[in-house]
C-alpha cells in the first residue's frame, strides 16, 4: 500500500467513526440519541486510534494536514510529499463523510434540524466570533501537534502508540473542544463538509461555507505554531519556516478581526 493511499484510508476511517459518533448522539431515532459530550469526545479519540492502527506503519498516520505540516517542519517528512498527503487526507475525509451518510441513511429524514445534520459532518462555534474561534482552533491544534511531538520523544511499547494518541484527542475534546467543536484538522472538517454539500441528504440546509475558513486556517496555523514552539524549546531550532509560521499566525488573527467587522458578517457576538 502506498503512503498516499494509507493517508486516504486512515482519514476515511477517522471520519467514519468520528462523524459516526456525532450522528449516533445527535440524529433523531438513533439508539444513541441524547448521549453527552463525553461520548462524542471518546468516540473521536477511538476514531483516531483506529485510523493510526490501520496506517501508522505505512505512512505515519498523519490523517491531518496540520500534523503533516508540523512533521515536515520537524524534518520527519519530505516537503515534496506534503501536497500528496494533504490531498489524500481531504479525499479520505470526503469518503468518510459519505460512509457516515450511508450508515445513518434512515435517520436524516427523521431529524428536522438542519444544523444538527451539518454538525455530523463539520464543526460550528458555540459562540460565533471569528477572532475567538480562530484562537480556539490555533490553541487546540498547537496542543495536538506539540502533544504528538512529545509522544514521539518517548519509547513506547509496540502497539500502544495509537492508544496514547487517541487519549490525547480525548483530552483535547474534553478540555478544549467546547468553543468550536475542536476541528483541529482541516481534512476532518473540509472533507466531510464537501460531502455534505454534494450528497442528497434528506432535509439538509446550507453547508455554512462562511465559517469554513476557521477549521481550515486555524488548525494549519496552530499546527505549525506547535512545531515552532517544540523545535525552539526542545531543539533550539528557529528557521525560515518558523518565521513563516509566526507571520501566518499574525495574518490569521488579523483576518479574524477583519471578518468580525465585515458588513456581510452575520450572527457575530462580541466578547466584551
Amino acid at each position: 500500500m502506498s503512503v498516499y493511499f494509507a493517508e486516504l484510508l486512515g482519514t476515511a476511517i477517522l471520519v467514519l467513526f468520528g462523524g459516526g459518533v456525532v450522528a449516533n448522539v445527535n440524529l433523531k431515532r438513533s439508539n444513541g440519541n441524547g448521549a453527552d459530550w463525553i461520548v462524542i469526545a471518546t468516540g473521536w479519540g477511538l476514531a483516531v486510534t483506529m485510523g493510526v492502527y490501520a496506517t501508522g506503519e505505512i505512512s505515519g498516520a498523519h490523517l491531518n494536514p496540520a500534523v503533516t505540516l508540523a512533521f515536515a517542519m520537524d524534518g520527519a517528512l519530505s516537503w515534496g510529499m506534503v501536497p500528496g498527503y494533504i490531498i489524500c487526507q481531504i479525499l479520505g475525509g470526503i469518503i468518510g463523510g459519505i460512509l457516515v451518510w450511508l450508515m445513518y441513511l434512515a435517520q436524516w429524514k427523521a431529524t428536522e434540524d438542519k444544523d444538527t445534520k451539518l454538525a455530523v459532518f463539520s464543526t460550528a462555534p458555540a459562540i460565533k466570533n471569528y477572532f475567538a474561534n480562530f484562537l480556539s482552533e490555533i490553541i487546540g491544534t498547537a496542543a495536538l501537534t506539540m502533544g504528538l511531538l512529545f509522544i514521539g520523544m518517548n519509547k513506547i511499547a509496540d502497539g500502544l502508540n495509537p492508544l496514547i494518541v487517541g487519549s490525547l484527542i480525548v483530552a483535547i475534546g474534553l478540555s478544549l473542544g467546547g468553543p468550536t467543536g475542536y476541528a483541529i484538522n482541516p481534512a476532518r472538517d473540509l472533507g466531510p463538509r464537501i460531502a455534505h454539500a454534494i450528497l442528497p441528504i434528506a432535509g439538509k440546509g446550507k453547508s455554512n461555507w462562511s465559517y469554513a475558513i476557521v477549521p481550515v486556517l486555524g488548525p494549519i496555523t496552530g499546527g505549525m505554531m506547535g512545531a515552532v514552539i517544540y523545535r525552539l524549546f526542545y531543539k533550539g531550532a528557529f528557521d525560515m519556516m518558523s518565521v513563516v509560521s509566526i507571520v501566518l499566525l499574525i495574518v490569521t488573527i488579523a483576518l479574524g478581526i477583519a471578518l468580525n467587522k465585515a458588513k456581510s458578517a452575520k450572527g457575530i457576538e462580541t466578547i466584551y
